[in-house]
């Protein structure tokens, strides 16, 4: 008897997309290079429109273009890559010392060379996660570009006026010549298929970006480049240094940056003392302990964390900012400016040197008896995706000094991991607490004895969810199917990341099988939602969190705090 045939549900269909979309990238890394317009593009491209994820909003619509989708991307894109067709990825060699001045975008720590007026060269140094994160926004880009050329045609496929208009806007922009703005506006409302209304705001944020070129350069440039191909056979490409796919996958960056704080810790004998990691922004744990102080004299008295923090975070307090890092770096923190090329920024706090009186009260400090059992805080900025694995798992080895034979193991703690996470539940600021971590698309899953409870944070006027979260291969490439799946079904998770799953892989291998450090340490995982993929208007597309995002930040960051000082 034939058994009836089951039809795949989205939440299958999309799981598979991205399984896919992951196989053909690394495929195309492997081999070197690949043509956005030839087969491998295509195929990335139908993939991502089969996944339809919800960063990218409106990308399966044949005629309005995903204002949202293009602004997040352009935020992690070097400026001018719109106008380049030739894009080429890099690892670290040796470009900074050329006189090619590095581009920066706003929202990623990745240096970028625009070679001549075609070409783009991007540094990875922060491994596959990165590689991927940055093909998926440029396939979303060839995408949209494909959709801007078809909307410059008229139905006898020849071009509209607006696009003949828009070049012209285009070049008075260039010349610094001023131009009627109202009537720009409508004629990117046909060449994008979006409203007047729609347009005026999205051009108004991309004004709002110094090193993000305006919508209508924009809207020109990727038009242009894809007509050229479509009608000039001028092809695109994506390619990637030898050295980039050798280096990929081996540690290279994250050995080297591991090994430089070792050898400050023994420089500074601090390489016995009890060691507290935490990973976190690189403002929130040196505000936390000496903010309030520092700035008594600015503020009115008596402020708590929380209140100096969202002064500070204001246009204003850049002064102020200042004063608390001049406090910090003379009562004993010390910065670690990368030079490794892993673009993960590290603080040490040595509270041997602290001055109780500057401590923040609410902490609970208190000066060790024995200066050797002052604790040291190792606070590194956030990494991306499975730089987590390879960050923290060189960080937790020991080091085998290269003057010497001796070994110096790592007197690791506790690992404190503050994040930023997508909530499945509630609204953007509240809080997750993990119990475990799966890996999205395997069977890997993480469980884990969780320090923090959801109890801790709770009476704060902020929602409060534990359970299982889930480390997800890319923030571009969940959609509302696979994210309801998690949600709905029994892992009943309660957020999606980038990193957990990564981080507690190294944390297990060094405590229970390497046995590299104490397998007794404290493990603090604590998330903040920065966004609601789930909620229309709430993605990370959206825009940031801004001034709300003060609150649970500190929040987290005192708990933490509080832990370490009264271990």
């Amino acid at each position: 008897m034939m058994q009836p045939s089951q039809q795949r549900t989205r939440a299958q269909e999309s799981r598979a997309a991205v399984q896919r979309l992951y196989i053909a990238m690394r495929h195309l890394l492997l081999r070197g290079s690949y043509k956005p317009g030839g087969m491998s593009g295509k195929t990335l491209v139908d993939n991502l429109m089969i996944l339809r994820p919800e960063i990218y909003g409106s990308i399966t619509d044949n005629e309005r273009v995903e204002l949202h989708g293009l602004h997040y991307v352009f935020q992690r894109l070097p400026k001018g890559t719109e106008e380049c067709r030739f894009i080429r990825l890099i690892t670290r060699e040796g470009y900074e010392n050329s006189h090619f001045e590095p581009i920066v975008p706003p929202k990623r720590r990745r240096n970028a060379y625009r070679i001549d007026t075609e070409e783009m060269y991007i540094e990875m140094t922060r491994g596959r996660s990165d590689i991927y994160d940055i093909l998926t926004h440029l396939t979303f880009l060839y995408a949209e570009a494909n959709k801007i050329y078809r909307n410059s045609l008229d139905s006898k496929g020849q071009q509209k006026r607006e696009w003949r208009m828009l070049a012209e806007i285009v070049d008075r922009e260039r010349r610094g010549e001023e131009f009627k703005l109202e009537t720009a506006y409508t004629y990117l409302s046909t060449l994008l298929g979006r409203t007047y209304e729609e347009i005026t705001h999205a051009c108004r944020r991309f004004a709002e970006e110094d090193m993000v070129n305006s919508l209508f350069h924009v809207t020109y440039w990727l038009g242009k480049l894809a007509k050229e191909e479509i009608e000039e056979d001028k092809g695109r490409e994506v390619s990637f240094s030898s050295s980039l796919r050798e280096k990929t996958g081996h540690h290279y960056y994250g050995e080297i940056w591991a090994d430089a704080i070792k050898e400050v810790l023994i420089d500074k004998d601090l390489i016995h003392r009890p060691l507290h990691i935490v990973s976190a922004n690189l403002h929130s744990v040196m505000n936390a302990i000496f903010a309030p102080a520092a700035t008594v004299q600015k503020l009115r008295a008596g402020k708590s964390v929380y209140d100096v923090a969202r002064s500070l975070s204001q246009p204003e307090g850049r002064p102020l900012r200042q004063l608390v890092t001049k406090m910090a770096l003379k009562n004993g923190m010390v910065e670690l400016h990368d030079t490794s090329g892993s673009n993960i920024g590290v603080q040490l706090f040595d509270t041997a040197l602290f001055d109780p009186k500057l401590v923040s009260p609410e902490l609970g400090f208190k000066s060790a008896k024995k200066g050797e059992d002052a604790p040291v805080i190792l606070v590194m900025d956030y990494a991306f995706g499975e730089q987590a694995y390879e960050s923290l798992d060189e960080l937790l080895r020991p080091y085998h000094s290269p003057t010497s034979d001796e070994v110096y193991e790592m007197q690791v703690h506790s690992i404190n991991i503050m994040g930023k996470a997508g909530i499945l539940e509630g609204i953007k600021g509240d809080l997750m607490i993990p119990n475990a971590h799966i890996f999205e698309g395997t069977a890997d899953n993480y469980p884990l004895q969780n320090d923090f409870t959801g109890e801790q944070f709770e009476g704060q006027g902020l929602g409060v969810y534990s359970g299982p979260m889930v480390t997800v291969l890319g923030t571009s490439l969940q959609n509302r199917e696979i994210l309801e799946y998690f949600v709905q079904s029994s892992w009943r998770a309660v957020g999606l990341e980038m990193e957990g799953a990564h981080y507690q892989k190294a944390i297990q291998a060094a405590t229970h099988i390497r046995k590299s450090v104490n397998p007794d340490l404290k493990l603090r995982y604590a998330y903040y939602a920065s966004d609601n993929p789930l909620v229309t208007g709430h993605t990370l597309a959206s825009g940031s969190l801004g001034v709300d995002g003060v609150k649970p930040t500190y929040l987290i960051t005192v708990e933490i705090l509080k832990s370490i000082f009264t271990a």
